[in-house]
């Protein structure tokens, strides 16, 4: 059974047992997280929401609390003598899927 989940302002196909990064959530590592905004449930029947499946959630563990990998913005303008040099690093939240209940 598989599920569509939104957090984040994004949208992510689930399943229990996987791992996926999303946009950083509250809660401390070993933390129980449950996601009630489930837009489809996919298996033997689909169940697709308008715009959300009722009575659906899917229960998530925190694995960890991290920043991603350094991202550099540069600008640069020939021959004005304008150079910007700025970076920046992420924060996520790496989850691992528990449960998807309909």
């Amino acid at each position: 059974m598989f599920a569509v989940i939104q957090t984040g302002g994004k949208q992510y196909r689930v399943a229990q047992g996987d791992r996926l990064r999303v946009e950083k959530l509250p809660g401390d590592v070993g933390a129980n997280v449950t996601f009630d905004k489930v837009l489809l449930v996919g298996g033997d029947s689909v169940k697709v929401g308008n715009p959300l499946v009722s009575g659906a959630k899917v229960s998530a563990e925190i694995v960890a609390q991290a920043r991603d990998k350094k991202v550099i913005v540069f600008k640069f303008r020939r021959r004005k003598n304008y150079r910007r040099k700025q970076g920046h690093r992420q924060p996520y939240t790496e989850l691992k899927i528990t449960g998807v209940t309909v």
